[in-house]
Formats: structure tokens, C-alpha cells, sequence
């Protein structure tokens, strides 16, 4: 056919993680990246046969960044500094989930605001893999938006 251009799926693997005031964080994946309205459910006097189905709170995943080990410590530094917060308020960031064609270039974003790490994780020590250290930083977010 004639000037139809054709639209492949873009790679997973080309995506980059931004978050305010840290650039030495390189993730090999990020999940969670959703967002979900409950439902509230409400049976009008009279009419047995209906259930009034309507829209409660809308709420965003936590996101869950995994990465290999860097030795930067910015993100632990971050986490300590929630885990001993105690009354003081946290310091939250926002930050984005970017998709990448495969030249590298923008092609979407998925932004996050007022995130704070709510679990840091290293990956088992085992010798007998030979496979790369792990970091899992898991993120509370308010809100996800696309744009």
C-alpha cells in the first residue's frame, strides 16, 4: 500500500529515570508504572435490579526501580534521610519514566510527583552466580501523568 507508514513497538529496553537532583542513577527496569480509580458501589432504594456503579479516589502504584550497583550512594542517602526523618517532613522529588526509540531520542514520558523511598533493597551475595549486584529502590508516588 501507498504512504502507509509502518509503526513497530518501541523496545523496553530503551527508557531512562529522572529524579530530581540525582543523575547518577542508571536503572535496567522500573514496574508499577500505573494508576487505578476504585469503584464505589452504591444500591439505590427502589431499584433491586441496578447497582449504581461510581468513581471513588484514583491512586498511583508505588514504583519499584531496579538497578546494578552503583556506588554513588545519593539514592541510599535518600532513603536514610526518610528512615530517620522521625517528625521533620520528608523530602520528596518528582521525576520521570522516559521511553526512548532506538536512536536514543524522547519518544514519551511518564511523570511522577512527590515521591519518597519508602524500601531500599540489595540483592543477595551469592558467589556461585557470577551475576551483577542489584539495587531495588521502591518509590511512593502521588500521582503518575503522561506527557
Amino acid at each position: 500500500m501507498a504512504g502507509v507508514t509502518r509503526k513497530d513497538p518501541l523496545p523496553v529496553f530503551c527508557f531512562k529515570v529522572e529524579i530530581d537532583s540525582i543523575d547518577t542513577a542508571f536503572f535496567r527496569k522500573v514496574s508499577g508504572l500505573k494508576t487505578e480509580t476504585e469503584i464505589f458501589e452504591y444500591q439505590e432504594g427502589g431499584d433491586n435490579e441496578t447497582t449504581l456503579k461510581l468513581i471513588g479516589p484514583t491512586k498511583a502504584s508505588n514504583l519499584v526501580l531496579t538497578q546494578g550497583f552503583v556506588n554513588d550512594p545519593a539514592l541510599y542517602k535518600w532513603r536514610e534521610e526518610i528512615a530517620s526523618s522521625g517528625t521533620n517532613p520528608i523530602k520528596r522529588r518528582n521525576g520521570s519514566i522516559v521511553q526512548l526509540d532506538t536512536a536514543l531520542q524522547e519518544v514519551t514520558r511518564w511523570n511522577f510527583t512527590k515521591a519518597w523511598p519508602v524500601r531500599w533493597e540489595m540483592g543477595e551475595f551469592d558467589s556461585s552466580t557470577g551475576q551483577a549486584q542489584v539495587e531495588v529502590l521502591e518509590l511512593a508516588v502521588e500521582k503518575i501523568s503522561k506527557g
